[in-house]
């Protein structure tokens, strides 16, 4: 799979694959999988919000676009999450 930044995700299911921490200070350990939804992006502040559902329901992942924040991570998003694809039935 080629890589992404959280800007290109699809609506899907995704995996976490190498913890992260958002801009509130939660950590996304690995494993944790999620629905993507949609996002959300305040370019003054930077402010991206990912619109997630999981096994509790509908939340938000945090994130700030900036070099100093969490930028490295919006950018290379793929370094962080993986998509999962849903079986193939016979």
């Amino acid at each position: 799979m080629s890589a992404f930044s959280a800007f290109e995700l699809k609506p899907g299911l995704y995996r976490v694959k190498v913890a992260f921490t958002d801009h509130y200070g939660t950590v996304h350990p690995v494993g944790e999988s999620w629905s993507y939804e949609s996002h959300s992006f305040v370019p003054y502040h930077g402010g991206l919000t990912l619109n997630i559902v999981d096994a509790n329901g509908p939340r938000c992942i945090y994130l700030q676009d900036y070099a100093e924040t969490q930028g490295e991570i919006v950018n290379n998003f793929s370094n962080y999450v993986e998509e999962l694809k849903p079986p193939v039935l016979p």
